[in-house]
């Protein structure tokens, strides 16, 4: 062990345990981490992050709640687990593909994630992922960008953007609808003062904001795709 290994502050016991080798499967139908946490996805997706208690947790099992806490240790414990299982392993581009078409792929397949599980969107970052869950898809991100020519600082900045919009925009898709009548569009156009607001007023003018309440995905790959161009423009450039 070197003395910067020394230096590092040691594994929380969530991680301890993500990063242990697999154990075999009990036999029994009794508690385990998996269990739970497969549970506590489930009840994520339908209520929301913030309506998931050990209480409601322990009751879908059907186990006493003090059952699960030797087993997790709280609730900031348990969405580390959530976080690092629930998106599964990262997609697999086509054998052919070029780093533009891979790192589609790569984008879709969290969008996708992000939309079937948006509660993983609630929940407070305290830094870059360190499980192995998490770091398999950044993993896969920066191995799309392999053949780019790219420096490792400028392939994590561009995974990093990438990973960054597609949150923001599954974040718009999932609270598409919030404002009912008038459309987004047709809300701006009341408040927007073209002389305090001139690039706002223009834009809508020119009808930019006209597709802001239509179809997410379209909308999604739009902005995707001038995302790719851009990073194309510095592979290019290499």
């Amino acid at each position: 062990m070197s003395s910067h290994d020394q230096d590092e502050p040691p594994l929380t016991r969530a991680l301890g345990h993500l990063w242990r080798a697999p154990r075999p499967a009990r036999r029994s139908g009794g508690l385990s981490v998996d269990r739970i946490v497969a549970a506590a996805i489930e009840l994520a997706d339908a209520d929301g992050l913030t309506a998931l208690s050990m209480a409601k947790l322990a009751q879908r099992l059907g186990c006493g709640t003090m059952s699960l806490y030797r087993h997790v240790s709280n609730k900031d414990e348990l969405v580390t687990f959530m976080l690092s299982s629930v998106a599964g392993p990262p997609p697999v581009p086509a054998r052919d593909a070029n780093w533009s078409d891979a790192l589609t792929v790569w984008a879709n397949g969290l969008w996708d994630v992000l939309l079937r599980h948006p509660w993983i969107l609630q929940t407070a970052s305290s830094g870059p992922p360190t499980d192995p869950g998490q770091l398999s898809w950044l993993d896969a991100g920066l191995a799309a960008l392999a053949t780019t020519g790219l420096t490792e600082q400028d392939k994590l900045r561009a995974v990093m953007a990438v990973l960054h919009y597609v949150r923001g925009a599954a974040a718009l898709a999932t609270e598409a609808g919030s404002i009912p009548e008038p459309s987004y569009a047709g809300l701006l156009g009341r408040l927007v003062d073209a002389q305090r607001f001139p690039a706002l007023a223009a834009a809508l003018d020119a009808g930019a904001f006209d597709g802001a309440s239509g179809d997410p995905l379209t909308e999604f790959h739009s902005g995707l795709r001038q995302l790719i161009d851009g990073v194309a423009v510095r592979v290019v450039g290499r």
